[in-house]
């Protein structure tokens, strides 16, 4: 390791420690409970027990093969209620007949607690992977609608105003003023379906499922394999940690995407409407 290299790493540590201070207390606090006899090693293994046993969960390959099969199911479902809420709710901001007829079904199905459709998907689309990505599709659908109808609504009119007097149809505004407008919003509606899936997935994986997992949380669980249990629940807790982040990176686009499209309508309108 060369001197330069580690300057540099030595300047990040007192950006990085903060940041992740809290899951060092977190750990630390995990660690103290389990050596001091406050907590039984049966109900919180430490966390030495808990890596071994990711350990060899990863190296036998199981961990990746039920890694997969919940990530592509929670990844089918999401999509799906990422392109068909952002449609529906930004259709329900633009058009008063979308909204009239939306808006009711929307308000009447989002208390429900989605996890007890899990026996109606079960009967409806049997035990294979269907179930779990409608299940998934249907709770994620409404944050995502909501969201992108709130962002949709809190456009800027004066942008609308100035691109139709520039001669913008409907649609171009929708597509260039109206969308980039809703896109904070409506990621941060992602964020809530992104957590909301997971819940969802390893909810169903737990009753109906031969893969995934949440069918080891279940399986590790019920043979006393607590340690390996809790590797597998903090794989995914890191995941979906992982996947805000990725959402939190991705929010910066929409919102530059936002600005050059605000400073290019004034631009032009200053071009038609010269200062006298």
């Amino acid at each position: 390791m060369t001197p330069g290299t580690l300057s540099f790493m030595t300047s990040r540590i007192p950006a990085v420690v903060p940041r992740y201070m809290p899951l060092l207390l977190l750990a630390a606090g995990w660690e103290a409970l389990t050596r001091s006899g406050l907590v039984p090693t049966a109900a919180l293994p430490p966390l030495d027990t808990v890596a071994i046993a990711w350990y060899d969960l990863a190296s036998s390959g199981d961990l990746w093969t039920n890694g997969v099969a919940s990530m592509t199911r929670g990844a089918a479902g999401l999509g799906l209620a990422i392109a068909c809420g952002s449609l529906i709710g930004i259709l329900m901001a633009w058009y008063k007949p979308v909204r009239a007829t939306v808006n009711p079904i929307v308000q009447f199905f989002y208390p429900m607690p989605k996890s007890a459709l899990i026996p109606v998907m079960v009967l409806w689309l049997g035990f294979g992977d269907a179930s779990k990505i409608v299940l998934i599709f249907i709770g994620c659908l409404l944050p995502v609608t909501l969201s992108a109808f709130n962002g949709a609504r809190g456009t800027d009119e004066v942008l609308i105003w100035s691109a139709r007097s520039l001669g913008a149809s409907r649609a171009r505004v929708l597509w260039e003023i109206v969308l980039p407008s809703a896109l904070p919003e409506l990621l941060s509606g992602v964020r809530t379906a992104l957590a909301l899936s997971f819940v969802l997935l390893v909810s169903s994986e737990l009753i109906v499922a031969r893969q995934g997992f949440g069918y080891m949380i279940g399986w590790l669980g019920d043979g006393g394999a607590y340690d390996a249990m809790f590797a597998v629940v903090l794989t995914g807790v890191l995941a979906v940690s992982d996947s805000s982040s990725l959402a939190d990176a991705v929010l910066a686009f929409p919102i530059v995407w936002l600005f050059w499209t605000t400073i290019e309508i004034i631009r032009n309108r200053r071009r038609r409407h010269p200062a006298t």
